[in-house]
């Protein structure tokens, strides 16, 4: 493991450490708590993870025909 230095605001060190001593069931340190939530937030991010939720979305409920043939007529087809 790395160490590493950084600024943080301090209303956000505060509200750190008010969760890590308030929130029994998180039973973690400062640090742990801010490797866990930068883990959550790169998952979120990563592209694949993303992709991998709208598909099994899209699996759960598929289109249904005529969906969103609404919007047809306001689409704009450049002829080139």
């Amino acid at each position: 493991m790395t160490t590493i230095s950084t600024e943080l605001d301090e209303d956000i060190i505060k509200a750190v450490d008010a969760m890590v001593r308030t929130v029994r069931t998180l039973d973690t340190t400062r640090s742990a708590f801010m490797q866990h939530t930068l883990r959550t937030v790169i998952q979120q991010y990563n592209p694949e993870e993303l992709e991998e939720r709208h598909r099994k979305g899209y699996m759960k409920k598929p289109v249904e025909p005529g969906e969103f043939s609404d919007w047809e007529d306001e689409q704009m087809w450049i002829n080139e």
